[in-house]
């Protein structure tokens, strides 16, 4: 069953599109990749996903006549470390949306961050402040953080920024297990490659005011489509299994998919 619908939405700011007309679909226990530059209009799209930004036009509809539960995992860098807070309190921030107004958080809501930490590999973090974490560590609390409010859409905004790729591998491996669970993932990433052995489904957001192209993983990641999109001779390959993505030849820095090592699906 469908959780979300985008009929010709139109997302933007007051009057002014950032996206053309739009046609999406999610369905429960998908894992959707929302892939392009920087400054493309990713953050847009996924705002009003979240019902933070009304549609400029069109429809946005949930089948189940209800606004599904959302869980956020913003970047690393947008959250404050400076307050002392342990990896338990940060997580029980999740359940906040749940309590409702003046209610604290009670025994049964310690229980379930503490569950959602060890759901993430990181039962041992509990007592941690959160700021003496590394950045994988720090990462994998805001993911049980987003857990404790019983998501069924999880939404995850460059979840793999500054991670080597073992890390990286990992947390992907650990967000795929949860379409187990038939929660839909929506994964937000400037790394094609990133994404690309794990969304079944990609939106790939060339950039402001251009088409969206949505479509099945086999669909887009061709050589040919993604040279007609990025205007850059981009080569797809397969290695043991995953897909590589590159530029064939030597193109500028600004290249949506230039990075500074050898990326792989993984």
């Amino acid at each position: 069953m469908n959780v979300l619908e985008f009929e010709q939405v139109v997302v933007g700011y007051d009057r002014d599109p950032v996206l053309p007309a739009l046609d999406l679909t999610l369905a429960a226990g998908s894992f959707l990749g929302v892939v392009g530059p920087n400054g493309s209009g990713k953050t847009t799209l996924v705002r009003t996903m979240l019902g933070l930004l009304p549609p400029l036009s069109g429809h946005l509809r949930f089948p189940n006549r209800r606004r599904p539960r959302f869980g956020y995992v913003p970047q690393r860098e947008s959250v404050d470390v400076s307050f002392p807070l342990t990896a338990l309190e940060i997580v029980l921030m999740g359940r906040y949306g749940l309590l409702g107004p003046g209610r604290r958080a009670g025994r049964v809501d310690c229980e379930r961050a503490r569950a959602a930490l060890a759901e993430v590999g990181s039962s041992d973090l509990c007592d941690r402040l959160y700021h003496t974490l590394s950045g994988g560590q720090r990462q994998r609390v805001l993911v049980a953080r987003a857990l404790t409010g019983d998501p069924e859409i999880l939404v995850l905004d460059e979840p793999t920024t500054g991670m080597d790729l073992p890390s990286e591998r990992s947390l992907l491996d650990l967000v795929a297990s949860f379409t187990s669970r038939n929660m839909a993932i929506i994964m937000v990433s400037h790394q094609l490659g990133a994404v690309s052995d794990y969304a079944r489904w990609l939106v790939l957001v060339p950039g402001r005011n251009i088409p969206v192209i949505v479509g099945s993983r086999e669909q887009i990641l061709t050589s040919e489509r993604l040279t007609e999109i990025y205007g850059h001779p981009i080569a797809v390959r397969s290695v043991d299994g995953h897909a590589v993505i590159f530029v064939e030849h030597e193109c500028d820095a600004g290249s949506a998919l230039a990075s500074d090592r050898p990326r792989t699906g993984a």
